[in-house]
């Protein structure tokens, strides 16, 4: 009887629990970056931050979703991927514009000490997708040559998912490399970390937010029963984060002697 009688203060605690995780998963992955646009738009530097980030996000997110065609999965996850795809173009957007505008400033600076009064100020040469330059992918002068390179991926990847989504193979597959791709996003900032044997310029409390991010989100599958693709690459990406956290205490604890009159390496973050 007791239990009969608390029904009618469960059922809804139960559903705005749900809610809640609901919202927090589609919400929350974006959160870490928040501070690193404000930080951005506050320095007008985007050094710290690597846009390969927002190429591996958006790859991931775009498998993601046309994994969901072949093989429909929670709507959160759906919605998730959305809201980041939308937050990383802005991202591009705000470090692209702050890119190009300090190349500029930096080219007047040497022209201004040169005493170059009479030579022209030049302008970087303007950079493409559609150079198909190796050197200069992914760091582009324009934002629009990054949408249209989304795009462009976008639409290859989605006619060829159209051709094939009646294969069982090519669906989990394709699921399979979309989480394994965002699993990978760590990668280059440990290696980074590693090769400089230092993670200065890594920001502690992104990578503390990335890792109870990705905890929260791997539980979330575990207990939502989502594709057996997402709880693994979740698993890996939360012991790519713990590696992380691990180099940053390792070098902090016996941090590496700069070498006399050596240059400082540019500082930058893949969170």
């Amino acid at each position: 009887m007791e239990a009969e009688g608390l029904d009618w203060l469960l059922v809804p605690l139960q559903q705005l629990v749900s809610w809640g995780a609901a919202a927090a998963m589609v919400f929350g992955g974006v959160v870490p970056y928040i501070p690193q646009y404000r930080d951005i738009r506050r320095t007008q530097n985007a050094e710290g931050f690597s846009t390969y980030v927002c190429l591996v996000l958006l790859v991931a997110n775009i498998l993601r979703i046309l994994f969901w065609f072949g093989r429909h999965f929670e709507s959160p996850l759906l919605w998730q991927s959305v809201v980041m795809i939308l937050t990383m173009l802005l991202m591009l957007r705000l470090c692209t514009e702050v890119r190009v505008a300090n190349e500029l400033n930096v080219k007047r600076r040497f022209f201004a000490a040169a005493d170059n009064k009479d030579e022209e100020i030049r302008v970087a040469p303007r950079r493409s997708y559609l150079d198909l330059d190796p050197h200069h992918f992914w760091r582009w002068s324009s934002f629009g040559d990054y949408v249209q390179c989304v795009l462009a991926f976008t639409g290859v990847a989605g006619y060829v998912t159209y051709l094939s989504i009646d294969s069982a193979l090519f669906v989990e597959t394709l699921g399979f490399l979309a989480v394994l791709t965002e699993a990978m996003l760590g990668v280059p900032q440990l290696y980074r970390n590693h090769r400089l044997q230092s993670t200065e310029g890594m920001s502690i409390k992104m990578v503390l937010m990335w890792t109870s991010g990705d905890t929260f989100k791997t539980a979330y599958f575990l207990l939502n029963g989502a594709p057996l693709q997402f709880s693994v690459c979740g698993l890996l990406q939360v012991l790519v984060d713990l590696a992380i956290l691990g180099q940053a205490y390792a070098f902090t604890r016996h941090p590496l002697k700069p070498a006399p009159h050596a240059t400082h390496p540019a500082s930058a973050k893949a969170l």
